[in-house]
């Protein structure tokens, strides 16, 4: 009778074990598309800045765009879908996903692509917060921090396969081609989103000011600038990668797609580096990795004039960039209070206003005159720029400091 009872148990969890897998696939295929719509825009940019007639300044306005789609995302998302069951705004979101790229890649003109890559950019931030949190309620206790890290990843293979892959694709199919694949890709993932999440509905006592309180404490706004500002060295060195191989580093054009693979090498580590400090102590892991970043993008501008050591220095760029990630999560969550949907989704945002700092940083120093390799330069005064928020953050955590509610 004992040996009957254990092998129906271990036979009725077999099913939900394998169903989790492939609810987990799913999220992480979704991260993956939305990560390589974002990130194969860099490797892809001076072949739409020349089908658009644009400088590469004013191509950058094209990941600039994307960015901002994504701020204006979050707060707008976490409002209207407060009481929107996890599983139908996750479907949801990846359909807004499926649209944004076939405009992206319908778009005729300069105008047209920048408002194309807006409108792609206003579910990203929402879908990786709440896939995390999706993540988190599948898991088994004690596990719901790794299975956070592994939709995460989604984010780092997308810069180690998908925004190579991408930019290859676009050399050879035409850049247009990219961004059909990537709805392809997202169809697929919604329709396993679809057959695999469980429903999770949300809180009875859900509600928009419940969500957007999380914005009046003056911690989540500080830990967003340590976000927005400290990560935007990446996106300096990164958006204009492609010219700077080519104007500087005087590399052959099939070198990108390793550039974009060996800096996608060090996210993909990056994020696991990143979740073992942040285990050891949040904020130790954000003030050392934020030091970390100053002193890499600085050797970004003096290594551009050799190869070797240029791919050197944007392996370690992408690993202590992307390991502030893990941390910036927990804090988020931590000080967003009983807005946990929007305090997980505010991490997507500061990415993507890093993304957005970044590229606009770095456009300003090339137009200026100072030329594309100014852009490590620029991603070192950023990096410095949310080290010096972070110590604000620090002071202002002190007892007897305001730092809940501004």
């Amino acid at each position: 009778m004992t040996s009957s009872t254990s092998i129906d148990r271990t036979s009725s969890r077999a099913p939900r074990f394998w169903r989790g897998v492939a609810a987990e696939f799913a999220l992480i295929l979704g991260a993956f598309a939305l990560g390589t719509s974002e990130f194969a825009s860099m490797g892809l940019l001076p072949e739409m800045a020349r089908q658009t007639h644009a400088s590469i300044p004013e191509a950058g306005e094209f990941v600039s765009a994307y960015a901002i789609g994504v701020v204006v995302g979050v707060p707008s998302i976490a409002a209207i879908a407060a009481k929107a069951s996890r599983r139908t705004l996750l479907v949801s979101l990846l359909g807004f996903f499926i649209l944004g790229n076939l405009a992206t890649a319908l778009a005729g003109h300069y105008g047209s692509l920048v408002a194309a890559r807006f409108v792609s950019g206003l579910p990203h931030g929402a879908y990786f917060g709440v896939a995390v949190l999706v993540a988190a309620h599948m898991a088994h206790p004690g596990k719901r921090a790794q299975a956070m890290a592994r939709v995460m990843m989604g984010i780092s293979l997308a810069n180690l396969i998908g925004a190579p892959l991408g930019s290859w694709i676009g050399e050879k199919l035409g850049w247009q081609a990219t961004y059909i694949g990537l709805a392809m890709l997202g169809l697929i993932a919604g329709g396993l989103c679809r057959a695999t999440l469980p429903e999770l509905p949300a809180a009875r006592d859900a509600s928009a000011r419940r969500e957007l309180g999380a914005l009046t404490r003056l911690q989540v706004w500080l830990t967003l600038g340590m976000g927005a500002v400290g990560l935007g060295g990446l996106f300096s060195a990164y958006t204009y990668l492609a010219p700077a191989l080519a104007e500087v580093t005087h590399a052959q054009p099939s070198t990108l797609p390793l550039a974009l693979c060996v800096i996608g090498v060090g996210m993909f580590f990056g994020n696991f580096v990143g979740a073992w400090m942040a285990d050891r102590g949040v904020m130790q892991a954000l003030g050392g990795l934020l030091l970390l970043n100053v002193a890499t993008y600085a050797l970004v501008y003096f290594s551009l004039h050799n190869l070797l050591a240029l791919l050197a220095n944007i392996f370690v760029a992408g690993l202590v960039s992307i390991a502030l990630v893990p941390a910036l999560q927990i804090r988020l969550i931590d000080v967003a209070g009983q807005a946990q949907s929007l305090g997980a989704m505010l991490n997507g945002c500061a990415i993507n206003l890093a993304n957005a700092i970044g590229a606009a940083l770095g456009g300003a120093a090339i137009a200026a005159g100072f030329g594309v390799a100014s852009t490590g330069l620029a991603g070192a005064v950023l990096a410095l720029g949310g080290l010096i928020i972070f110590g604000v953050a620090v002071a202002m955590d002190k007892p007897g400091l305001p730092s809940g509610s501004s």
